[in-house]
Parts: structure tokens; C-alpha cells; sequence
């Protein structure tokens, strides 16, 4: 990798989840089925205009594709996608943020139902010039999330831009515990209110886009949009070549 430059809650529940996709994949449905947080408008709070100061860039590196969302919820940053004249190809895995979002977003964006890990609703070979993943990626075993970096990669043409948020272990309000003293990976890898959820570190993003990736921005946010501040890391990610031990399984 190359860089260029309160509510009270009830306390998290960890599991050690085994890392294959059937255990993730049933704790993701339950995730969808009991609306998994930032998926219902009713429970947001509008004061989260975080994607204003990336939308130049995303403007530029978008071209004549669309955004690919992977996770768009109830189709918030959809909407502002939008309304900045950018064309949107958004997933989610809840039929109900999905409706929600179809009616937040009636025109200028295509939204399609179902788990991002799989098939995306892109035509073979297609690629795109922004993929956007706001809180979407931190749901899944380390294997699973270094699978979807790379799909990401795969689907980026060059020039193209990766814009994500991922839980920071500095997430109180929201079921972090606080960085682990052993560095696994595993340890902060566990269940918030029934919901697997993965918190990083400064480190572990690094390492999460350390092949591939060259990594432009990265910071530590306050997010606004929940009844308790969240605390999110924010990253922006140029796709590189892969070193040559990893092209091969690329």
C-alpha cells in the first residue's frame, strides 16, 4: 500500500464466529430481518452530510457509469448521489430499506435486493468509476471482507475511486469495546444486539487494502446520524496493481 497523504446500550455479546459463509450468511439475514442499524429513515437523525465534500471527486471519476452502492440502506446518501447528478446502481440486503429507499429516490438511481457478497447488477466485464460502501463492509469474517475488497478492485477501472466508513474501534456508543491488546483479528469480530459486527483500527484498515490499493484519505469521523455519535474511520482508495505473489488469486 502506498499513502498519499448517549444512549445507554446493552453491553456487546462476543461470539466467535466460525469463519465460513453459512454462519456469517445466517447472522447477515437476521441482520436484514430485524433492520440492522442505519437501515430505517425513522431512525436516523438528518444531520450526516458527510459525502458533500467528496462529491467533486466522485463527479470526476465516475465518467458515464453509474455509482455502484454495495449497502445503500434506506437510500440516504442514494438520494444525495442524486441530486448531485450522479446515476446510482445501489444494493441492499433488506427488502424493507430497499422499499423505503425506492421511495426516498423515485428517479435517477436502480436499486436491487439482496446480499452484496454475491452477483452484482452489473453486466459481465462492466466496470465503474466510484464504488461507494458507507458502513457496509465491517459485517463479515476477515476472509469474506478481504473477498470483497478485491471484487471491488476488480470492478474499479483505473482512475476509479473506492469511498468507504468503517466502524472504528472507538465506536462506544455502538458496541465497540475499545482497541484489542492482542491485535486478532478475532477480538474485534463479535455480536452487537444479535448483529455481527468487525471494529478497526488505524492498523487493521491499513491491512485491510494494504495489497492493491493506494490509499489516499483516511481519517477518524464522528458520525451524526444516530441517537449517539458514532464513531466511523472514513477512507478514500485509489485501485494499484497487486503485488505479484497475490495477482494470481486476484
Amino acid at each position: 500500500m502506498r499513502k498519499a497523504g448517549t444512549t445507554r446500550r446493552a453491553r456487546p455479546t462476543r461470539t466467535r464466529w466460525k469463519r465460513t459463509k453459512s454462519r456469517s450468511s445466517r447472522a447477515w439475514a437476521f441482520a436484514a430481518r430485524t433492520g440492522a442499524e442505519h437501515t430505517a429513515v425513522t431512525t436516523e437523525i438528518d444531520t450526516d452530510p458527510w459525502l458533500a465534500r467528496w462529491l467533486p471527486l466522485l463527479r470526476e471519476c465516475a465518467g458515464d457509469a453509474p455509482v455502484l452502492e454495495l449497502g445503500c440502506a434506506a437510500g440516504r446518501d442514494t438520494a444525495t448521489l442524486v441530486e448531485a447528478g450522479l446515476r446510482v446502481t445501489a444494493v441492499e440486503l433488506s427488502s424493507d430499506a430497499v422499499a423505503q429507499a425506492r421511495q426516498r429516490v423515485p428517479t435517477g438511481a436502480t436499486f436491487h435486493c439482496g446480499d452484496f457478497r454475491e452477483a452484482w447488477p452489473l453486466a459481465d466485464g462492466a466496470t465503474v468509476g466510484v464504488v461507494l460502501a458507507s458502513l457496509s463492509l465491517h459485517y463479515f469474517a476477515w476472509d469474506e471482507t478481504l473477498a470483497l475488497v478485491r471484487r471491488i478492485h476488480r470492478v474499479l477501472r483505473p482512475g476509479g475511486v473506492l469511498l468507504c466508513r468503517l466502524n472504528s474501534v472507538n465506536d462506544l456508543h455502538h458496541g465497540a469495546r475499545g482497541p484489542s491488546a492482542s491485535g486478532r483479528d478475532e477480538d474485534v469480530f463479535y455480536t452487537v444486539d444479535g448483529i455481527p459486527k468487525r471494529f478497526f483500527d488505524r492498523t487493521a484498515v491499513e491491512r485491510l487494502f494494504a495489497d492493491g490499493w493506494t490509499l489516499q484519505h483516511l481519517e477518524e469521523v464522528r458520525v451524526l446520524r444516530y441517537d449517539a455519535p458514532k464513531v466511523a474511520w472514513e477512507a478514500v482508495l485509489r485501485p494499484a496493481p497487486f503485488t505479484p505473489s497475490s495477482a494470481a488469486g486476484s
